[in-house]
This record gives structure tokens, sequence and C-alpha cells, in this order.
């Protein structure tokens, strides 16, 4: 491996690394859930069902902060456990972003233990994403198997997460509701992380705890759009698929895209740059939105002065080669590369909030002005790893891998970019 060593001073890697965790930090559930959750105990029992990335952790905040008698069971990605003991509150890790056997498992004893609640039970949904994969309980006619394969068939079409979502829920017993229905008789909390654009707390996990708002036409629509091949068989399930409404009940969004930007905004102003939030709700192909932001920063390069360029959202990624390694957040930093074409004052860092960016083991990356040289240098060509999906490669090679393991949060990608024109950086040689 070829170590990454900058030749000219003014690195601001560190400081990029800082502001995405200052971003993190304000959207973790220690942070956001202990001023919300119910002082009072209930008459009951409360019963705590979660599900994604930050569940664990959503459950450890409410196994310390409830009073009463508490129980449940989350469901997270493996290695995703909280840091300290859930109590009462079992966890269960299980496949992402394609479900498993655990998946399954953990989803019918869910919703086992949501039929369970009675008057004077109050049950607490702590939802977060990630959750979609994490919970697997697929309607009449459809086995898990298929399931399966409709999942990595839309994770590789470019499908936007509100559309994948949308065919979740309508393929799935206890999403879009499914999973409230069953404790109608008792008294409902939603808890959302939200990691999705427009933070609908309904499309985050796929809304196991809020009603489907689509029709069942809305989901084959997505399906014929991107070409899924046994269009008429999952169809006919769909259609004939019929669920209880879910009970309505306050639904709390505690953490969004938003609330992270605002951190970094905070924290680059105070780092001497003059933060500009350029979206929080960015969509697209990873390497044309990577494009459009290598034009925009040299566009503020021109101005004069340090800008902090700051944006969230869900990119996506056109996957034409299953077989590659890199997921949207470095496919995103290749293209942004390969078009600052070693910009003197430019630096930038991508990352999902997660710390887990496609399904490798790093949350995103770094590049500098010196990425493009030096990866020709060693013989890497950033063009055809991009085109064959294969970034990771390009990213291992340079040591320009961010990686942060399990934050126990997720709110989405981030994305800043430094510019400055006066800071003396140029052209690595």
């Amino acid at each position: 491996m070829v170590c990454a060593v900058e030749t000219r001073s003014g690195s601001h890697r560190d400081l990029l690394r800082h502001l995405f965790e200052a971003g993190v930090a304000r959207c973790h559930p220690r942070e956001v859930l202990p001023a919300v959750l119910p002082k009072d105990a209930p008459a009951g029992r409360n019963i705590v069902l979660g599900a994604g990335k930050a569940a664990a952790e959503m459950a450890a905040v409410a196994h310390e902060c409830l009073a009463g008698e508490t129980i449940g069971l989350v469901v997270t990605r493996y290695g995703h456990r909280a840091r300290t003991s859930t109590g009462n509150i079992e966890v269960i890790e299980a496949g992402h972003p394609v479900p498993d056997g655990q998946s399954v498992s953990a989803a019918a004893t869910m919703l086992e233990l949501a039929a369970s609640a009675s008057p004077g039970d109050r049950v607490l949904f702590m939802m977060s994403g990630g959750g979609s994969a994490l919970l697997c309980a697929p309607i009449d006619g459809i086995p898990v198997e298929k399931k399966q394969e409709v999942t990595k068939f839309l994770l590789h079409s470019g499908a936007r997460i509100d559309e994948i979502n949308c065919v979740r829920k309508h393929l799935s017993k206890i999403k879009g509701g499914g999973l409230a229905s069953k404790a109608a008789a008792a008294e409902c909390l939603t808890y959302v992380i939200s990691d999705v654009v427009g933070d609908d707390p309904s499309d985050v996990a796929s809304g196991p705890s809020i009603g489907v708002t689509s029709d069942a036409d809305t989901a084959v629509r997505i399906l014929r759009k991107f070409g899924y091949a046994d269009l008429d068989t999952v169809a006919e399930s769909i259609r004939s698929n019929t669920r209880q409404p879910a009970p309505a009940h306050p639904v709390n969004v505690v953490a969004t895209a938003k609330n992270a930007l605002a951190a970094i905004s905070d924290a680059a102003g105070k780092a001497g740059w003059q933060p500009v939030v350029i979206g929080d709700e960015i969509e697209g192909i990873a390497g044309e939105v990577g494009r459009e932001h290598a034009e925009l920063a040299l566009g503020y390069r021109n101005k004069g002065g340090r800008y902090a360029l700051i944006s969230g959202g869900e990119l996506t990624v056109r996957v034409s080669n299953p077989n590659g390694r890199g997921g949207p957040n470095l496919e995103y930093l290749a293209s942004l590369m390969i078009h600052l074409d070693g910009s003197a004052g430019i630096e930038a860092i991508a990352c999902d909030s997660d710390g887990i960016d496609g399904s490798e083991d790093n949350a995103g990356g770094y590049v500098s002005w010196s990425s493009l040289e030096r990866a020709g240098r060693v013989g890497l060509d950033p063009e055809a790893l991009l085109a064959a999906n294969d970034t990771y490669a390009c990213f291992d090679a340079l040591g320009d891998l961010v990686i942060t393991g399990p934050t126990r949060t997720n709110i989405n990608d981030i994305r800043i970019i430094l510019v400055e024109s006066d800071g003396g950086l140029g052209r690595s040689g």
C-alpha cells in the first residue's frame, strides 16, 4: 500500500475530520433523546421496539432514562451494538443492506412483542436509518429469497431511497405501520433519527410504526420504471396484500441532516471559514453531483477568501460492476478529484454519518489538491475505477480512506469542501 504523504504544507485534513465528527456528535442518541423521552412511568410496562443503525444506542439511552419496568427488542446492523447496557431490551444484529435470517427472526419476535402490549403499557418505537433491511417479514406470496432479490435489484438500479422504501413497505407485513398496528391497544410513541431526504418519518426504516401513505400501484410503477424482470408475480402479491391501519400517535423526529450541518457550520465559522450550506437534501447520481460540486468549488475559489461548502443528502450509484468496491461517497469524491484536476486550495471530505459508505469498512474518504497526481504516480486511473464502481481501490492505495467504525447514529451523508484562494497551496510536484 502507498501511504498518503502531502508534499506541501497547508493540509486541512484534520480540520475536515473534526468538522465531520462535530456534525455526527450533534445527532447522537445521547445528545438528542434524553430531553424528549417521557419522565413518568406508565401504569404497565415500557416496551421499546426499534430498528436501524442507531437503534441499539437509542435503546441504551431508553434503558437509562425511562422510569418503570422497561423491556423490548431492537435490531441493528452487525457491529453496531450499544457501547453500554441496554438492560432488558434485547439487541439482535442482522444483515444490511440485504436482509438475512436474523432480519426475519427479529421481525417475527418484534411483531409478537408488539402484539403483547395491553392498555396501560407504553410502546416506544425507536427508528433510524438502516431499519428497512434489518426487519424482514414478507407479505404472503413473497418468500424471503424474492424479497432479497428485489432489494438487491433496487440497490443496484440507481433508485432513490424513497423509491426503494416505498416498494419495501408494500412487500412487508411489518413496515408501513405494520408493527404499530399490532400494538394498537397501548399508548404509542415514535422517536426517529432521520437519514432520508425530506425527513418524512414514514420513510425512515420504511416506517414500521407509521401507516403507509402510497398505494400498491405506486410500488408497482417503481419496479416497472427500473425494469424489474419478475414484475407480474410481485405485482400480484403487492396488490392483494391488506393491512390493518396503524394507530395515530405522537411522532418525534429528534435528529436530521439539518442539525448536523448547523453544527458543522458553527464549527467551521469558529475555525475561520465562511460556512456555505449548499443543501441538506441533495440527491442524484454520486459521480454527477461530484462534477457539479467541483464546478461550484472552483467558482468560490475565484471569489477570494476561505469557504466551507457543506452539504448533506442521499446520493446513489448506478452499479455496472457488481464486484466493485466503494459506495456513493467515494464515487462522489473520485468525480470531484477528476474535475478539480489538481486545482490549488481545495480539499474535501465525504462520509456517511453512520460510519459505513456502502458495504466496506470506511465511512468515506478525503481528497486534496495532490490526490489526482498521487494517483497517477502509483499507476491508478481514477476515471477507469469510477466507471468500474471500484473507487475503494483508489482511496485505499492513496491512504485517503476515512475509517471511523460505527458511529451509532445515522443522519445521511455529510460532504465538506474547504476552498481558499490565498492559502499558498498548489498542484503537487
